[in-house]
């Protein structure tokens, strides 16, 4: 959740350095292309009153003069043209061709021009027409009497040129037009300069406030993740698990508390269930005890009979009900979560289960075997959690799985590194629909209710499976018999 906020915070302020920067560095250039109009302008302005002046010989001389000085200067192409006809012009290169082909696309570079003073006319070659430039539309305004009041905007990719043109005379008098194609590298150069110190900034700006924006997801998430450990850890069974950020906004450190009361009282409530049924069972078990062992000693007594039928019933009741005392209280003392997991060998512990249960299912016609051991197999679980398990599902195979059968106890390491126990039978096995209550307490297929047992064996094998983090499969073997696959968490 921290990275999708993150992610969001990210992109708002993303977009709103971009709503800032571009703004501010189109003005720029906006700006830098109106201050470089506003300085060719007055020297095209001095220009045309020159050429207005101009009546003898040497008022030319001096226009020349002029010009040259300019185009050598600021390396621009100006072009004096009066009622047609080019009575002065100076520059070189790309700006000089610009000024002096009306056809040509300012910025084209297409060779040096003449430099100096001339007369002729500014036609462009080549049999092609072309549409009107830059420089015959500034040309076209400024014999109209109009000046140029606007230059297309100065990127640093371009334009390379501009042209501008300031009208000889005034109103009714205009005889002729002033045009500069003027090189906007400086200009360029500047705005790139400029964009590059906005861009800068914006970067740094947005480092600052992406720092900020981590810190504030952070203070804003620390809660949050300690409470969703502490969820999952009381979800897992830890009941005195408790959220101990303080840290946050004011109604997460409220929802913090609120969650801690809850879970005090839940605990207190869970925990008083179980004391109840430890209890219970711890105190049941030695009036069951005496009734059994009276049921005992008086069967030598009873006469041959029906009586006797009756009190072998009566006893094997009596031996049932301790069966489910002592099921009830392993389950109690299971789900009390007072022990930690650690780590141990479950390899060894299912050589060992094996070794111990094989001559209980030789003695009910079963075969028991092993396959796929590895050496070692290490799992974090609770103490002893793996054989108890084992004791549990090898118990419940003997019950179930008819004679002459087989049960596999196989056990690897998994893709993730958990360690895998699984217990195959080819038994009768369970209807899909009734794999999952199996694992209920109490719970019986409607085939089997007459088996010896008390339901508990697979809870409680449920049970330390959950606790030591771990957790218990159950599904359909083929053709027929069932696997019970138990998974515990890497070390």
């Amino acid at each position: 959740m921290r990275r999708r906020l993150l992610a969001v915070l990210m992109v708002l302020m993303g977009a709103a350095a971009l709503l800032l920067c571009v703004p501010l560095a189109d003005a720029y250039a906006r700006g830098r292309t109106e201050h470089l109009l506003l300085q060719r302008r007055s020297e095209a302005v001095r220009f045309a009153d020159l050429a207005d002046r101009m009546r003898t010989a040497a008022d030319r001389a001096e226009l020349s003069a002029e010009i040259v000085r300019y185009a050598e200067l600021y390396g621009a192409g100006v072009v004096v043209d009066t009622a047609g006809e080019t009575i002065a012009r100076a520059g070189s290169g790309p700006a000089s061709q610009a000024a002096t082909d009306p056809a040509a696309d300012a910025g084209t570079d297409t060779g040096d021009a003449a430099t100096g003073t001339g007369t002729g006319t500014g036609t462009g070659t080549g049999a092609t027409p072309k549409a009107p430039s830059a420089a015959a539309e500034a040309r076209r305004r400024a014999l109209t009497g109009r000046s140029t009041d606007r230059l297309p905007t100065l990127r640093p990719w371009g334009p390379r040129t501009v042209v501008l043109a300031e009208p000889v005379g005034r109103d009714e008098r205009v005889s002729g037009a002033v045009l500069l194609a003027v090189p906007t590298d400086a200009a360029r150069r500047d705005v790139a300069v400029r964009w590059s110190l906005i861009a800068a900034g914006a970067v740094a700006a947005f480092a600052a406030a992406a720092l900020v924006a981590a810190g504030i997801a952070r203070w804003l998430m620390r809660p949050l993740l300690d409470l969703d450990r502490a969820v999952e850890r009381l979800t897992a069974g830890s009941l005195q698990a408790r959220a101990v950020s303080d840290t946050g906004p004011p109604e997460l450190r409220h929802l913090r508390l609120h969650f801690n009361t809850m879970a005090e009282a839940m605990a207190d409530s869970i925990g008083r269930q179980r004391d109840f049924v430890a209890d219970a069972s711890h105190q049941l078990r030695n009036p069951l005890a005496t009734l059994v062992l009276q049921l005992e000693n008086v069967e030598p007594h009873i006469a041959p009979g029906p009586g006797l039928t009756e009190h072998t019933r009566a006893l094997d009741e009596a031996e049932r009900l301790e069966e489910l005392l002592d099921g009830l209280l392993s389950l109690a003392r299971v789900e009390s979560g007072t022990a930690e997991p650690s780590d141990q060998d479950v390899a060894q512990a299912v050589r060992d289960r094996v070794t111990a249960w094989t001559p209980v299912f030789r003695a009910a016609g079963l075969r028991l075997t092993a396959a796929g051991l590895p050496e070692e197999l290490r799992a974090r679980a609770l103490p002893d959690a793996a054989g108890r398990i084992l004791d549990a599902l090898l118990d419940n195979a003997v019950k179930f799985v008819p004679r002459d059968g087989r049960v596999e106890v196989f056990a690897a390491r998994a893709a993730d590194g958990s360690a895998v126990v699984r217990i195959t039978d080819d038994g009768p096995g369970a209807p899909e629909d009734q794999l999952a209550l199996l694992l209920r307490r109490f719970a019986r297929s409607p085939e089997h209710q007459n088996v010896r047992g008390s339901g508990l064996g697979l809870a409680i094998a449920d049970e330390l499976a959950r606790g030591s983090g771990g957790g218990l499969d159950l599904r359909g073997n083929v053709p027929h018999g069932l696997i019970v696959q138990l998974r515990l968490p890497p070390p």
